[in-house]
């Protein structure tokens, strides 16, 4: 193997352990750059403060048995429809007016939440537990029928009321409002008109029954998410699952006091539940898993309090259940973030923040760049009206950030090309003595002001702008069945034309994403893809070593089948990428004197090349 081939080799291995090392130590050696979604402190084997050492024995395990009929209230917003029940006060049925589950115009709105009875039951319970002097029966717990004190649908601007009283004198009330969007605030005051001091506390549960259907896809986090006191974790399904049991009922969790702000719930690809407690004020938060019924939880509780006869109390807790539509989270954070104030979005001081609410999105390792990334998009998509559009655009903005760093790359590798000559010439000269050939060498570049490894610099530049817009591509919703032109109607999935049936020349269907079929017959925008990087390729002559000219000659159509099952959004930019790089490598070499010669590099990649003559 020559030293062209070693270096090719080396350089191949030296990017691959760049990229392994980044993912591998990186969390290590800068914190802050990676919060561990996998970080959960365990705390169950620590004594726990009331409420929290008996709540996490005495609150409300949701049961899997069909409850009885009861009441409900209608839910009707621009955003969402569905329904609450009277037995608990729960919001257990809630669909997305705006998102459908397919592209197919029958096709149903996106379901978020489902009562107990029906295959995946999911919803949030509000309540009290008893402390000193109550008993389970006297706090409306999950299974208590409230009875409406005002209100008969649930809308934007029309709150609802519920009602219920213990036979000791003490009466609670419970206040229901929604905004046009996806949050709910429920607002729960009790009053003590009896002649004995009473302690509880307040609660907020969203119950998950069963592991849902999950994407599977690395990239997205699916299962909880919890922010304590500005500490955020990302808990998956199993880890859940795998906490320490605290009492005899199989009940595993994990409690965190929080004294400041915070949320937790449970987030999937797109759609999320999430309990927010007052901010500024401390609460419980617990993880819980009940093993027996195969029950996932997310609770938030509030502080133990006394109430004196004639005492009363009240507590308000948010529950935001819909879609992760950025623009909607940014406002509830009341943070719109830099890139998107330099744009004129401003902060509104009557609205609450709820902090690090953005976060709730899965932005990945490199969120430094997929933020500000997401921000540029979203806007030019606002201002465009469409996002494949907006990917070209932004792809072009990337382009012209990095345009110094890339001009003086590839001078560099046209300095080289002008040096190969006297690079051949020395080798001649030398002879076998490799030492003198390296000191030589590094001579020449230094006296011809030429960087060997300036022509690398795109690549790790690109390598963590690609991550993050892949990231940013199958994260977010704003992508999701998001149309470009033609058949591409969903830029967040696959290319569904295919070689299969000519591009839907013949009449049949394109084998189904995932399929081996569908991997072999790979639609229009992978081929374009590949076609692409061939051409950029024809800028310059073929290396003249035998090995580096199959391993470039098969790079295009390789990385054409590699990316053919990815996102459609993610091969639009890739393309547009290749096509921007060929034009400024095009145009750089003609200003240093050096015409491409395209066609002729074209026509001898076809020639058939002369065998050699054994010795």
């Amino acid at each position: 193997m020559d030293d062209q081939n070693k270096n090719l080799v080396l350089t191949t291995v030296l990017s691959f352990l760049v990229i392994l090392g980044w993912f591998v130590a990186g969390p290590k050696l800068f914190p802050q750059w990676f919060p561990d979604p996998a970080a959960v402190e365990i705390a169950a084997d620590q004594p726990l403060a009331a409420p929290e050492a008996a709540a996490v024995l005495a609150a409300p395990v949701t049961s899997t048995e069909p409850l009885p009929e009861a009441p409900r209230l209608t839910i009707d917003t621009p955003m969402l429809t569905g329904s609450i029940s009277l037995l608990g006060g729960r919001l257990d049925d809630l669909s997305l007016k705006t998102f459908k589950d397919t592209l197919e115009p029958d096709s149903a709105n996106v379901r978020l939440l489902s009562p107990v009875g029906q295959t995946t039951p999911y919803y949030a319970v509000f309540g009290w537990a008893p402390g000193a002097g109550l008993t389970a029966d006297d706090v409306p717990g999950a299974k208590s029928e409230w009875k409406l004190a005002s209100g008969s649908t649930l809308s934007v601007g029309q709150p609802v009321s519920l009602k219920w009283e213990n036979a000791k004198g003490m009466t609670f009330v419970r206040n229901i409002s929604v905004d046009e969007n996806f949050m709910f605030t429920v607002s729960d005051r009790v009053e003590n008109n009896g002649s004995a001091a009473a302690s509880l506390y307040n609660y907020g549960i969203i119950a998950r029954h069963g592991l849902p259907s999950l994407q599977n896809i690395y990239v997205v986090h699916e299962g909880l998410v919890r922010r304590t006191d500005g500490s955020l974790e990302e808990i998956k399904y199993k880890k859940v699952a795998g906490l320490p049991q605290v009492d005899a009922e199989s009940a595993q969790a994990e409690v965190k006091q929080a004294s400041t702000d915070g949320w937790i719930g449970f987030t999937d690809h797109y759609w999320m539940t999430t309990l927010i407690p007052e901010q500024g004020k401390p609460y419980t938060s617990v993880v819980k898993y009940v093993a027996g019924a195969d029950i996932y939880q997310a609770e938030v509780r509030e502080p133990l309090v006394t109430l004196a006869p004639g005492e009363s109390t009240e507590t308000s807790t948010q529950l935001f259940a819909g879609a992760k539509v950025w623009q909607t989270i940014g406002e509830y954070e009341n943070d719109p973030g830099v890139v998107a104030q330099l744009f004129g979005a401003k902060i509104d001081p009557a609205r609450p923040q709820i902090k690090g609410f953005i976060d709730s999105i899965d932005w990945g390792w490199f969120y430094f760049l997929t933020k500000p990334i997401f921000q540029i998009l979203h806007l030019l998509h606002a201002l465009i009206g469409n996002m494949g559009l907006a990917i070209i655009g932004l792809t072009f903005f990337l382009k012209l950030l990095v345009l110094p760093l890339a001009y003086k790359s590839y001078v560099s590798m046209a300095r080289m090309k002008e040096l190969q000559p006297e690079i051949e010439a020395l080798k001649e000269r030398v002879g076998e003595d490799k030492q003198k050939l390296q000191k030589e060498m590094m001579q020449l570049y230094k006296e011809k002001k030429v960087n060997p490894a300036a022509g690398c610099l795109p690549i790790f530049i690109q390598i963590p702008i690609f991550f993050s817009l892949y990231k940013v591509i199958f994260v977010t919703l704003e992508l999701r069945q998001a149309p470009f032109f033609g058949w591409l109607k969903d830029l967040s999935a696959p290319d569904t034309s295919s070689l299969f049936n000519l591009f839907g020349a013949l009449p049949w269907d394109a084998p189904v994403h995932g399929t081996l079929l569908a991997t072999i017959f790979i639609g229009a925008l992978p081929i374009l893809l590949g076609i692409s990087m061939w051409l950029q390729q024809k800028l310059n002559p073929a290396p003249a070593d035998p090995v580096q000219q199959q391993i470039f000659a098969w790079m295009p159509w390789v990385f054409m089948f590699m990316l053919g099952g990815f996102a459609s959004g993610l091969v639009v930019y890739w393309i547009t990428n290749n096509t921007i790089t060929f034009t400024q490598q095009y145009l750089i070499m003609r200003s240093h004197g050096h015409k491409p010669d395209i066609f002729g590099n074209i026509k001898s990649g076809f020639k058939k090349k002369p065998a050699v003559a054994k010795k």
